[in-house]
């Protein structure tokens, strides 16, 4: 049996239940039907509660149809059935919202279901036990006297073993504040020699049943801070009501202070693919919860900005053509919400902020691409670019690249040097040298127009009162620059290696011609030893000696007054 305040409120409830039955009967006509309700429901926990109605006397067709009527006193339909004869037609509405947690039976009755009370058993305990409850781990202090608020009832049965069971209900009127809360009761006993223990329950959740009181609704990712979303992106709209259980959301559109349904569910997510600038407006979320009180705010709007941003457009081509010193101006145009910001850059450096880029006395420095940048500062991500090429044309200008080494007078002849000669103009000048040999222009490092073109050479007398010129030309003119060496200083060094090569190459040359001839020699009689007075061998010509022989034709021959008189007067010898 239930507690006294359970059956009070068992008796409230059914007082906010209300009746109606309509007679059925041909057009036009009316009649009164009376019918019979218990003035008291009572239900164990965990069982379904049915709530009866009978017309009294007998009738052939009539609706019987449920209320619920809230705190103000405004009916809420909750089902109606329609009976004629035995055959019996059940509605269930449900406009409130929520799966709800009642049917109609076969005979029209309204069945609640699933009645729940807390219960905290202790069997088989001796001494008498102690049961307290707790909240999110916080002793609960409700009376043991029936209070509007809550309290406890304790009973305590003594088995048959002698062994005492406790058990306690805890009777709570729960608020919003306790939806997240986590319950559990603890048993506390006596032990031998003064100690105590204690035992706790598994924690358990309330399902609680509120109305709803506030409603929030935003834009999820990827919007901004301001709210902005970006034209073509998937966008999220969330909305959340207090109530429990969930409520039912209906997501609209105003246009023209119309709402426009776009949605209805349970969850509260309304999902806008690809967004486009015409998506822009405002968009509500109502919360169709009718127990809310009536001056609770259900429905709330916001303001969807969808943020766009148009190719942009240059008062030029891709390419644009300007006379060296001249000057021109390019605008860059844009179509964007929010408001784009506009900046120019060359080479990744600022040149300005604003639509239009001016640009002054143009030298060949000021060639190359020009970017214009639109950008939101609101708007993350969202930005571009467009770009063109500024050509100047102009005729040549030309610049060498300094050879080594450059004091005067360093040069000797002979030496190997490299010139190289850069130009740059437009049309693209060609290169061309005072003397064979030069490379083909190609384009120099570092860029800016340059083109580069090289000589190898060895450096000459010539060369050094000539001088080495590099020419540059194009339709618009042409530069020209001349490389001077200076004086030339003669290679000595280089030529005394020369003159003794010459030498050790002759006195090589003689001594082969002297080995020669005494290799020729040795095969005679009296050759390279010393001979004897006398007349010659036989067969030797007799060799004379008259004073009409030149020394310098026998001198290899004969050898010379003072030598031939060491070994007699008047010999001969021969000598190799």
């Amino acid at each position: 049996m239930e507690p006294p305040a359970a059956r009070a409120g068992a008796r409230g409830a059914s007082r906010l239940l209300a009746l109606a039955l309509l007679l059925g009967a041909p057009s036009g006509a009316q009649a009164e039907v009376q019918g019979s309700v218990p003035s008291l429901v009572e239900v164990m926990r965990g069982e379904s509660a049915t709530l009866d109605c009978t017309p009294l006397g007998t009738q052939g067709h009539f609706v019987l149809e449920w209320f619920l009527a809230d705190r103000s006193g405004v009916r809420h339909r909750l089902a109606s059935a329609e009976v004629q004869g035995s055959e019996l037609q059940a509605r269930v509405h449900d406009s409130r919202g929520r799966s709800p947690p009642y049917q109609l039976d076969s005979r029209g009755r309204l069945v609640l279901t699933n009645a729940q009370i807390a219960v905290c058993n202790s069997p088989n305990g001796n001494p008498a036990p102690q049961i307290t409850w707790y909240r999110d781990g916080q002793r609960l202090e409700v009376p043991m006297e029936v209070n509007p608020e809550g309290y406890t009832a304790t009973r305590t049965v003594r088995e048959a073993s002698g062994l005492l069971s406790l058990t306690s209900t805890l009777y709570l009127r729960p608020g919003k504040a306790d939806r997240d809360a986590s319950f559990h009761c603890s048993v506390r006993y006596r032990l031998p020699a003064g100690q105590e223990g204690h035992l706790d329950s598994p924690s358990f959740h309330l399902s609680l049943h509120y109305p709803t009181e506030h409603v929030h609704f935003w834009v999820g990712s990827p919007s901004t801070a301001e709210g902005w979303v970006r034209e073509g992106e998937s966008v999220q709209l969330f909305c959340r009501g207090d109530g429990s259980p969930s409520p039912e959301y209906t997501f609209f559109r105003l246009q023209d202070k119309q709402e426009d349904v776009l949605k209805t569910d349970l969850e509260g997510n309304l999902t806008l693919d690809g967004v486009q600038r015409a998506h822009s407006g405002t968009y509500g979320c109502r919360v169709e919860d009718y127990d809310a009180a009536e001056d609770a705010e259900l429905s709330q709007t916001l303001e969807l900005r969808v943020a766009y941003l148009d190719p942009l457009e240059l008062s030029t081509g891709e390419e644009l053509s300007v006379h060296l010193n001249s000057s021109t101006a390019v605008n860059c145009s844009v179509q964007g919400l929010p408001a784009p910001a506009l900046r120019w850059t060359k080479d990744s450096i600022p040149l300005g902020n604003g639509p239009t880029l001016s640009l002054s006395k143009i030298t060949f420095d000021s060639a190359g691409t020009y970017f214009c940048e639109a950008s939101m500062p609101r708007v993350p991500l969202l930005s571009r670019t467009r770009s063109f090429k500024l050509l100047v044309e102009g005729p040549p200008e030309v610049k060498p690249e300094e050879t080594q080494p450059q004091a005067k007078g360093s040069w000797r002849e002979g030496d190997e040097v490299r010139l190289v000669c850069f130009a740059r103009g437009f049309p693209e000048p060609k290169l061309s040298w005072s003397q064979l040999g030069g490379s083909p222009a190609e384009p120099a490092p570092g860029g800016q127009g340059w083109v580069s073109s090289s000589l190898t050479l060895k450096v000459t007398s010539a060369l050094s009162r000539d001088g080495v010129s590099c020419e540059a030309s194009n339709p618009h003119g042409n530069a020209r620059h001349v490389f001077h060496f200076g004086a030339v200083a003669p290679q000595t060094a280089q030529a005394g290696v020369a003159v003794m090569a010459v030498a050790i190459s002759v006195g090589l040359l003689l001594l082969v011609v002297a080995a020669f001839y005494c290799m020729r020699r040795k095969g005679r009689p009296g050759c390279c030893r010393r001979g004897e007075k006398g007349a010659p061998p036989p067969g030797e010509p007799e060799l004379s000696h008259s004073g009409s022989e030149r020394p310098e034709q026998t001198g290899l021959l004969l050898g010379s007054a003072s030598g031939g008189a060491r070994h007699g007067s008047g010999g001969f010898r021969d000598e190799c």
